[in-house]
């Protein structure tokens, strides 16, 4: 974690938020990324998906789903990204990472809704090994190379006339906490081509400089080490 986090500031929770996350897991990438633009020390609780942790007895309680995130706040527990990230805005609104411009905060939903509902779902490795399973090897990398590119074509169209240096102008918001991860996710694990993506990856571009990106990667997570 950014050691510039451990202060915590007038504007931050009383008590520290715990995140549950997997360093590998691009839902929970982006929850750590939003944290650190938003300036909330967290504490990090690693769940090892391999393993199987997410079924415990104790996770479940949290999440019966056995999804990750899940972040608690004092008596609060909330288990979905998308969720999380509009309680921090809610709750949490001094650095804000929505516009207050009607328009570009409904881009920014469009892009948000596009990469949680119909990119990451499709994607999600358990849904890979599935289609390896019944149609063969290698059919599960065709398969979320397929969607992922589908999604990215949807966005790239959204976006290429609204975009500066990041997804919507020039700030950091919503739509660049879940596009990065994405982005990042579908490089180094799906070896999609982003050169047919070019607004796309101006975006990624500028976001994996920021050191609040920086500091959410998931080869920096305390988890990775033992995991990689």
């Amino acid at each position: 974690m950014d050691p510039n986090l451990q202060e915590i500031s007038s504007s931050a929770p009383e008590k520290k938020l715990i995140l549950y996350s997997c360093w590998g897991s691009s839902c929970s990438w982006r929850v750590r990324f939003a944290l650190h633009l938003k300036e909330l020390p967290y504490e990090y609780r690693a769940v090892d998906l391999k393993k199987g942790e997410q079924f415990s007895p104790d996770f479940d309680r949290l999440n019966p789903l056995h999804f990750v995130p899940v972040l608690v706040d004092g008596d609060l527990v909330i288990a979905d990204s998308f969720a999380i990230l509009m309680y921090l805005e809610e709750k949490y609104p001094q650095i804000s990472l929505l516009p207050n411009d009607l328009k570009r905060k409904a881009i920014n939903f469009q892009a948000v809704s596009i990469v949680s509902s119909s990119i990451q779902p499709l994607q999600m490795m358990r849904v890979v090994l599935t289609i390896e399973e019944k149609a063969g090897p290698g059919e599960g990398l065709s398969w979320a190379q397929q969607h992922i590119e589908k999604g990215f074509i949807a966005l790239e169209q959204l976006l290429k006339d609204v975009s500066g240096k990041y997804a919507i102008g020039d700030e950091v918001h919503m739509a660049d906490v879940f596009l990065a991860p994405q982005i990042g996710n579908a490089m180094n694990r799906f070896k999609v081509d982003m050169l047919k993506f070019p607004t796309l990856t101006k975006i990624y571009e500028s976001c994996k400089v920021l050191p609040a990106f920086q500091a959410s990667l998931p080869e920096r997570q305390p988890d990775a080490a033992v995991s990689i």
